[in-house]
């Protein structure tokens, strides 16, 4: 049986959620199933060597023991593209990657490799994924974000250049479509896709609770600075709210909210929220955390003992301080690309359980089989 690259026909649209369905998925089918991530580019230092931070985020949830050069054996970090077009001989990246799959396929049945951004990622050191996905010998499964006409025209893109190295499409999984338009999609989607001769593994609907950010993400996009309750930047935010526009009908849901507030109206919002609380009878407080604004100008305007405020240090809520106003501060939020992570373990949870619920697991092994049996001809 060959093992599995998954590839995605861009950023941001579910591969490391996606490739964390499949592994666990594969697993509960029987198979003592790895994860590597040959090439990475984000990384985090583990016992004095990098990693990819995919590779700990899988190490921490599967609990094995991380070896980044196992798990994780290229990483190309600042520098090293424009370092290898210079003198490409002294980069080993190939024989590191063989190494590792050596490893990794002696201890375990199966290996899913994921890959790195959109197909293309890579070429300049000659790892794009198709070229790793070919010297691995994998099948690939991509990921698309859902729709019709763009998803069909980004994935005929995407594909070309696994074709170009003979690589085998073992499937696709349509990822994030709305859940009123999944039967439209899934039908016409169908019907190109065996027209085109690729297996359709799934069609996954878009769960709003994989976009939500928690407080450490919202304090790193606006250069925030934790002033109280620095233990409880892990809280999920599901809903924003600006404290100049506090008001019952704001609220699309009484939990998990960031208000955003200048630092001049801080008061006034706390009675507007203690109102609502008393008025809906909540037995807790709404809010996820609290980023204070400042004018866009100065860089310290405020002392921390202004926001010891009695409202904050009884419900436990971070108060995040930021130079910006309060409408720069929005902004910065909603640009937010929010990834999966240690901290984000309802994320991970809810990954494996959509590729349970929407994805042909038995389909893509039928295939993986297919390929095998036409290997013995």
């Amino acid at each position: 049986m060959k093992n599995i690259y998954v590839a995605a026909t861009g950023q941001h649209v579910g591969k490391t959620t996606s490739t964390l369905g499949l592994v666990v998925n594969l697993a509960e089918r029987g198979f003592k199933t790895g994860y590597c991530k040959p090439v990475g580019q984000q990384f985090i230092n583990i016992d004095g060597a990098i990693a990819d931070k995919d590779a700990v985020l899988f190490s921490d949830f599967m609990d094995f023991s991380m070896n980044p050069a196992w798990h994780s054996p290229v990483v190309l970090g600042p520098g090293i593209t424009k370092a290898y077009i210079e003198n490409e001989a002294q980069f080993d990246f190939r024989g590191r990657i063989r190494k590792a799959s050596q490893r990794m396929e002696s201890t375990y049945d199966l290996v899913v490799y994921e890959g790195t951004g959109h197909p293309g990622v890579g070429t300049v050191v000659d790892l794009s994924n198709a070229e790793v996905a070919q010297m691995l010998d994998c099948g690939v499964v991509m990921i698309v974000e859902g729709g019709i006409g763009n998803t069909i025209d980004r994935l005929h893109m995407s594909l070309a250049l696994f074709r170009e190295k003979n690589v085998p499409i073992w499937g696709v999984i349509v990822n994030k479509v709305y859940e009123e338009k999944k039967e439209e999609i899934e039908y016409y989607l169908h019907r190109k896709f065996n027209k085109m001769n690729i297996p359709l593994l799934g069609v996954m609907p878009y769960d709003r609770s994989l976009s939500f950010p928690i407080m450490e993400t919202i304090n790193q996009a606006v250069e925030g600075n934790v002033v109280l309750n620095e233990d409880r930047l892990g809280n999920r935010v599901e809903d924003i709210v600006a404290g100049s526009l506090i008001d019952i009908d704001e609220f699309s849901a009484f939990r998990n909210i960031l208000l955003v507030v200048s630092y001049r109206r801080i008061d006034e919002a706390i009675a507007k929220i203690e109102e609502i609380v008393e008025m809906k009878q909540l037995t807790e407080s709404p809010l996820s955390g609290v980023i204070v604004t400042g004018d866009g100008r100065h860089a310290r305007w405020y002392e921390r003992a202004d926001f010891n405020k009695p409202y904050f240090i009884e419900n436990q809520i971070p108060v995040i301080t930021t130079t910006l106003d309060t409408y720069g501060s929005v902004v910065k939020i909603s640009r937010i690309e929010v990834k999966i992570n240690t901290r984000t373990p309802w994320k991970i949870k809810r990954a494996v359980e959509l590729i349970r619920e929407h994805v042909d697991i038995d389909r893509l092994i039928e295939q993986m089989g297919r390929q095998d049996l036409l290997r013995q001809f």
